[in-house]
């Protein structure tokens, strides 16, 4: 049991924190052509970069930032079960509403409880995507007409953000939830910005490929379980199809940033989901963690995000120590990704130490409070 312990702390913690690093690789060359991006980078994006005033090498954007939130809103959902509730999804939507809040203030209000608003380096702007701002701002507002808290986003967008932020909903343990739980929760975060079916869907898939991986499949058997529960969504057709695309390039043609271009953009949340997974299925071994991250952000599109998703997937299947360490040390922010990783991993194997109903009271709930 320990050993099985020791192995899942590990795959959270590669998994957030090889988002974290994708995510940093990607983000300054998000907006350059491929062809650009290989001509500074003739080896390959292997280190990271500046990207301009305020933005210095190793920076996360947005993609982390809701990515810490998604985590934060997990560990919060359940520790309202304390109250006699179900564990609730929409939670994870008011842990965006505090997202937001690092968008619109330029530091903590004093006003938001939990520990992880009080982290000034989130109130850094990193081009946080408008529909992700625009969808908090109207469930905030309130009102008959509108997206509530707990309801999907009233817009057709199927944008990368959701799918960028949707990997926790598998790091959480089978014993509890199913794959079929985490698939559906993660499209149903993702709907809480992103209205569009297939936004939602290549969500809970990117979800079901980390839950599949947690319990120990490799990464075509993760596929292969992932693509049949998605198969039964209705409007699944653009994101199996995307996904086919990836698993058939592939196997066969030559990896490289001309390869990645023919899937996509990323922009689109089937595109950024297609391109981790390329890049994972064609740099798969451990010691290819860097081979993939680079293949993953060298192309004409949204480079952070699928850099992120790349780094989710391989994280989850292999762990912290896969990780390239001239690029774990350097990242923004890992004693804070870290933190959250222990912490989500110690919500849900040892919950009984830190809270109840009738204690102990640890301080758990001041960290994380339940709603």
């Amino acid at each position: 049991m320990r050993v099985e312990d020791e192995g899942h702390r590990a795959r959270v913690r590669g998994c957030l924190l090889g988002g974290a690093i994708g995510d940093a690789l990607g983000g300054p060359v998000e907006f350059s052509q491929g062809q650009e991006i290989v001509a500074a980078h003739p080896e390959g994006l292997r280190k990271f970069v500046a990207g301009g005033v305020g933005w210095p090498a190793g920076t996360v954007t947005d993609d982390t930032q809701m990515t810490l939130f998604t985590v934060e809103g997990l560990i919060r959902a359940g520790v309202r079960t304390d109250r006699g509730l179900g564990f609730t999804v929409a939670v994870v939507h008011h842990a965006y509403d505090r997202w937001l809040d690092t968008q619109l203030l330029p530091g903590p209000s004093g006003k938001l409880d939990g520990w992880l608003q009080g982290q000034q380096w989130l109130y850094a702007r990193r081009a946080p995507g408008n529909t992700c701002l625009s969808a908090l701002t109207e469930a905030r507002k309130g009102g008959d007409r509108i997206q509530q808290f707990g309801g999907q986003a009233v817009n057709d967008s199927k944008g990368c953000g959701g799918v960028m932020r949707a990997a926790p909903f598998g790091l959480l343990p089978a014993k509890w939830f199913s794959a079929e739980w985490a698939f559906d929760s993660a499209a149903q975060a993702a709907g809480y910005t992103h209205g569009h079916v297939t936004g939602k869907l290549a969500s809970g898939a990117l979800a079901a490929i980390v839950h599949a991986i947690c319990q120990g499949a490799d990464l075509n058997s993760a596929l292969d379980s992932a693509q049949a529960l998605l198969a039964q969504k209705p409007g699944h057709e653009e994101t199996s199809t995307a996904l086919a695309a990836a698993r058939e390039l592939a196997a066969h043609s030559q990896p490289g940033p001309a390869t990645v271009e023919r899937l996509g953009g990323g922009w689109i949340a089937e595109e950024a989901l297609a391109i981790g997974v390329y890049c994972a299925l064609v740099h798969p071994e451990p010691e290819q963690f860097l081979d993939a991250l680079a293949l993953a952000v060298t192309h004409s599109g949204d480079s952070d995000s699928t850099g992120a998703i790349c780094g989710n997937i391989l994280g989850a299947l292999h762990g912290e120590t896969a990780l390239p360490p001239e690029l774990v040390f350097a990242v923004e922010g890992r004693g804070v990704i870290l933190e959250l990783a222990d912490d989500l991993v110690f919500e849900f194997t040892q919950q009984s130490r830190l809270h109840g109903d009738y204690g102990p009271e640890t301080g758990w709930r001041q960290r994380y409070p339940g709603w």
